[in-house]
């Protein structure tokens, strides 16, 4: 009798330390496995290319998340989230281990401080914007700012010290730094960025603002190709839901400083809108390279969304670009008109 009390005892009290323990500590795991069919028409010399892929939706992901409670209100977190191809079974994001994001920081009622590869303010404003939230063939990354906002330094920011300000009336601000780690010069491959978020009832209003210097830019960027230049670009947009329907709209402006001063003025006008369980999307996305002359390109897309439960989906989408005779946003050639059609399968775990 007195051994099985004793047990009832060691019991209880090993689980009040196990429960103590679960509601000071808490790590998650989490991720997305997206895949479709996607056919591209005049973005390659092959003309038109049948594939399957890998994110058309969301991004496939495999992420851990947590955070501890340090007590008096502050808690330490962090986020390492590695992004991957399904098709393949290949890295992402230039075959990082951890290429979506990877950072740990403290928050509390002051707001919260980052440490690591982050994705930005323009990334979050854009994605809060967006009809399509950066996804499917109507993605406004692949228009705004000639299209530079589909890669880095404007999607994500590596050795980046990042502040967020508490909710305060619906408002909130962030504010980053990236580091070059240039020895002996500091604005070498230097980041700054801020955003500005105004969020109450059906209201959603997003700015946000990214300088930076000597940027290094992939092979594919449209116009420069590879190598490196300073980029500024600023970013205002907003959303109002009426219940029946979202209206979306965005504006932003961005200069490319190489050789020479190149500007892009970006405008979307959109909407999203319920049907049964499913939603439906819409923009038209103008981007205008103003120091070229015949330099607009323009993007109208199409998409819905069904829900099959609260994890996993199907959509599809469809967009056409066209192109003025200079530029070649979405295409292989100048002038070429672009077009995108992918239908495909999210689940979220």
């Amino acid at each position: 009798m007195k051994k099985s009390l004793l047990s009832v005892v060691v019991a209880g009290a090993l689980g009040a330390l196990a429960g103590t323990a679960s509601a000071q500590n808490n790590i998650t795991i989490y991720g997305i496995v997206d895949a479709g069919i996607s056919y591209d028409r005049n973005v390659t010399a092959a003309d038109n290319v049948w594939r399957l892929d890998s994110g058309l939706h969301s991004g496939s992901r495999f992420g851990i998340r947590g955070t501890e409670s340090l007590g008096g209100g502050l808690n330490a977190s962090f986020t390492l989230e590695n992004g991957f191809n399904v098709d393949t079974g290949t890295l992402g994001q230039g075959n990082r281990m951890f290429g979506r994001q990877a950072w740990v920081g403290l928050n509390g009622g002051f707001g919260s401080v980052k440490l690591g590869r982050q994705q930005t303010p323009l990334y979050y404003a854009l994605l809060a914007v967006d009809p399509f939230a950066i996804n499917l063939a109507g993605n406004a990354q692949r228009m705004f700012g000639s299209s530079l906002y589909v890669v880095d330094p404007f999607l994500r920011t590596d050795n980046t010290i990042n502040y967020t300000t508490p909710n305060l009336g619906g408002f909130t601000g962030t504010a980053s730094y990236g580091f070059g780690e240039v020895a002996g010069d500091r604005s070498t491959a230097r980041q700054i960025a801020a955003g500005l978020a105004y969020v109450n009832g059906p209201i959603n209003v997003q700015f946000a603002y990214h300088d930076a210097n000597t940027a290094t830019l992939p092979a594919t960027t449209p116009f420069l190709g590879a190598g490196t230049a300073d980029l500024r670009t600023a970013f205002i947009g907003g959303t109002f839901d009426f219940g029946f329907a979202k209206a979306h709209a965005a504006f932003a402006d961005t200069e490319v400083e190489q050789a020479g001063t190149v500007d892009s003025r970006s405008w979307l006008v959109g909407a999203s809108a319920p049907i049964g369980s499913g939603t439906v999307l819409a923009s038209f996305i103008r981007n205008d390279v103003r120091d070229i002359a015949a330099g607009e390109s323009d993007q109208l897309a199409l998409g819905f969304i069904q829900p099959l439960s609260k994890r996993t989906n199907i959509y599809t989408s469809f967009s056409y670009t066209e192109n003025d005779p200079a530029v070649r946003l979405n295409a292989f050639a100048n002038g070429q008109n672009g077009r995108q059609f992918n239908v495909g399968v999210r689940h979220q775990f």
